[in-house]
């Protein structure tokens, strides 16, 4: 597997966040987002480090933060990802994985099922016609689905999404500003307008704790 970073901080969005985690970071993404602000972890170039699933494991158990959050890049696309997460649920550790929305989750649902924070890829993105729309049928409360915005047309399309495919009876709904992109007021007035019961505005701890570029938070 390769690994380019491993780190312990708080969770920074999600469900858990400002929660303590342990974070591993996989080289490799299929998408190119227009924001994204890990680009330099999906660059072919990227150094990493090769690691087993049972290497990753034995690290976990050393540092002792129960909560591990599998992101990247794309996590799901690592081969042996499967089986570091039935390894790490084993040893009871609850398993997040941060997927941006275009890989099938279900062969990931088999075993023990980590809970998933997904991305939905708005207009602003770049890339929202590699979205996976079968995976909202997968999706319980445990899960996440995430909508990174960057303009009023970005909600306009979370709105739409989010009602087509009822997912706030069925997951947790969150928005989240482009960092620097959109002034969160406008997301909060865009929900008031809309009366969006259910949805939750998260901003991005760790950008306010640390530099923004910051790797490694």
């Amino acid at each position: 597997m390769r690994v380019v970073e491993k780190f312990v901080s708080i969770n920074g969005e999600g469900q858990r966040a400002g929660e303590l985690a342990l974070f591993i970071r996989f080289q490799g993404c299929n998408l190119s987002c227009t924001y994204c602000d890990t680009a330099w972890a999906n660059e072919a170039d990227c150094p990493y480090e090769e690691e087993s699933p049972q290497e990753i494991v034995d690290y976990a158990c050393r540092e002792g933060v129960t909560d591990i959050t599998l992101t990247g890049g794309e996590p799901l696309l690592q081969e042996g990802i499967d089986e570091l997460i039935d390894l790490l649920s084993k040893h009871g550790f609850h398993v997040e994985i941060e997927t941006n929305g275009a890989v099938s989750l279900l062969p990931f649902c088999q075993k023990r099922r980590p809970s998933f924070t997904m991305d939905y890829k708005l207009p602003g993105s770049g890339c929202e016609k590699a979205m996976m729309t079968g995976n909202f049928a997968i999706l319980t409360e445990k899960d996440t689905v995430k909508f990174v915005v960057s303009s009023t047309e970005d909600l306009q399309k979370a709105e739409e999404i989010a009602t087509r495919y009822d997912l706030v009876n069925h997951c947790a709904v969150y928005i989240s500003p482009v960092f620097g992109s959109i002034d969160p007021a406008q997301m909060v007035d865009f929900m008031k307008q809309r009366r969006l019961n259910g949805w939750r505005l998260q901003l991005q701890l760790h950008k306010f704790i640390w530099d923004p570029e910051k790797r490694g938070v």
